[in-house]
């Protein structure tokens, strides 16, 4: 029988590869302690957004990680070239998240309330949430925890879009 040091030295040394490997392929300029978005609108129901805006893949992988907070009244927008499914990362997040799909007439796809931060290196892998039923997407919006149900965003919830 392995003893317990035989059984989680394997486990241990496998989490550190993972971890060395997820962070050794985010493109260089999204590791940059700070990055600049082009800055937009957007207005999901009649709540209006100041959004940060994610459109080329260094942005995208980058998203909100290191930011501290974000207030009820700015996100981040994600928009996608095609519509597809599309997995959001929680890696180096300081806080929970509300997430929420849509098509590409604004209609709400997917919402994923509360997401919680990668809490280790292991998670680097798998600390991912996507669209449910692997409904295509357009955008991704990613506002403060709570917002969802603060504002009553519901699968009937219409966004559109200002200025992006």
């Amino acid at each position: 029988m392995a003893t317990r040091g035989q059984v989680l030295i394997p486990i241990a040394i496998t989490a550190v590869i993972i971890g060395i490997v997820g962070v050794l392929t985010i493109p260089a300029d999204s590791k940059l302690a700070e990055v600049k978005f082009p800055k937009g609108t957007v207005k999901i129901d009649n709540v209006t957004l100041d959004v940060q805006i994610a459109e080329t893949d260094a942005q995208r992988t980058r998203g909100l990680m290191f930011q501290d907070q974000l207030p009820y009244d700015q996100g981040m927008i994600f928009v996608m070239d095609n519509a597809q499914v599309i997995p959001i990362w929680m890696l180096n997040m300081q806080f929970p998240l509300d997430v929420i799909w849509f098509d590409s007439d604004g209609n709400v796809v997917h919402i994923a309330k509360y997401v919680q931060p990668c809490q280790s290196a292991l998670e680097t892998a798998t600390c991912t949430v996507d669209n449910g039923g692997g409904k295509p997407a357009k955008y991704v919006l990613e506002v403060a925890a709570g917002f969802v149900s603060k504002f009553n965003i519901t699968a009937n919830s219409k966004l559109q879009i200002i200025s992006i």
